[in-house]
């Protein structure tokens, strides 16, 4: 069912409604679709929809309900966004994160999370950079080695949906760790291991690279409801693309990583997200078949 609460909520010169579902995102998403309501209006669990379509989108079967009402269905359902899963809330820890990895430059940091809070970003954003960090800790035998940490804050700090994503993010990462006052050997490490993001594909013995890459593909051991999530936001971030494109494009990744034997290389991920993963991965690709 689609819900609609009374728009109350001000921003840019106008009131808005929030848009959820009780069911699923892909409902919710159906349903915007057909009213014409742009993928950007899109917030995490939510649409933003302003009060001129408050009264068409209930004509089209929005159920009115109260703002209260409106919060404890979407919790109900499960499809709730927690506020540290909300790439703005997590400013403040991250921040705190990385002064505490390179104390003093407290503009740097500022600087890298702004360039995770940018628009367009839907997955590649603030809460996957977290969700990397912790999972390099939750991985780690002991502190984790400071060029993975640093590897890890700029995997992604260019983000542009590009194929030399991963080598600006690498020349990026040289320019701005020499004026952090970072040595040379970190800096060049920190950036081979930003690049080895591009292909998770770590040689044997490569603790480092092993650590970063599994890090990075712990989202694929996450519960199926949080992985249908971490699925639509990559699909709003390549909206540009149509479905049949989208389609055919995913469908390539989902093989290639089910193709990787093993999936992950450290026994920790393995024991923690491989299972899950695979099942994941098997049930993405079957849908995208039928």
């Amino acid at each position: 069912m689609i819900y609609i609460d009374p728009p109350r909520w001000p921003a840019h010169n106008t009131l808005f409604s929030h848009l959820v579902s009780d069911t699923s995102l892909a409902e919710l998403h159906g349903f915007a679709a057909d009213a014409g309501i742009a993928a950007r209006a899109f917030d995490l669990d939510h649409y933003d929809v302003p009060a001129r379509r408050y009264a068409d989108l209930v004509q089209r079967g929005a159920v009115e309900v109260d703002g209260g009402t409106l919060v404890r269905l979407l919790i109900r359902s499960g499809l709730r966004i927690k506020a540290r899963e909300r790439s703005a809330s997590l400013v403040h820890p991250l921040l705190m994160r990385w002064e505490a990895l390179i104390p003093g430059t407290r503009v740097l940091g500022a600087e890298l999370l702004n360039r995770w809070g940018e628009p367009h970003r839907r997955y590649h954003d603030r809460r996957h950079l977290l969700a990397v960090l912790e999972a390099v800790e939750a991985l780690s035998d002991g502190p984790p080695p400071r060029p993975v940490l640093l590897a890890a804050w700029f995997h992604d700090a260019v983000y542009r949906c590009a194929a030399d994503d991963e080598e600006a993010s690498a020349l990026l990462a040289t320019a701005l760790l020499a004026e952090a006052g970072c040595g040379p050997a970190e800096i060049t490490e920190t950036a081979r291991l930003v690049r080895l993001t591009a292909t998770h594909d770590p040689a044997p013995g490569d603790a480092a690279g092993q650590l970063l890459c599994d890090a990075d593909l712990s989202v694929l051991g996450r519960g199926p409801e949080a992985y249908r999530r971490y699925v639509a936001d990559v699909r709003q971030e390549y909206r540009h693309l149509d479905d049949d494109a989208f389609a055919a494009g995913r469908a390539r990744v989902v093989q290639g990583l089910l193709a990787k034997d093993p999936l992950f290389s450290t026994d920790a991920a393995r024991r923690l997200w491989a299972e899950s993963a695979r099942r994941n991965l098997h049930a993405e690709l079957q849908l995208s078949r039928t």
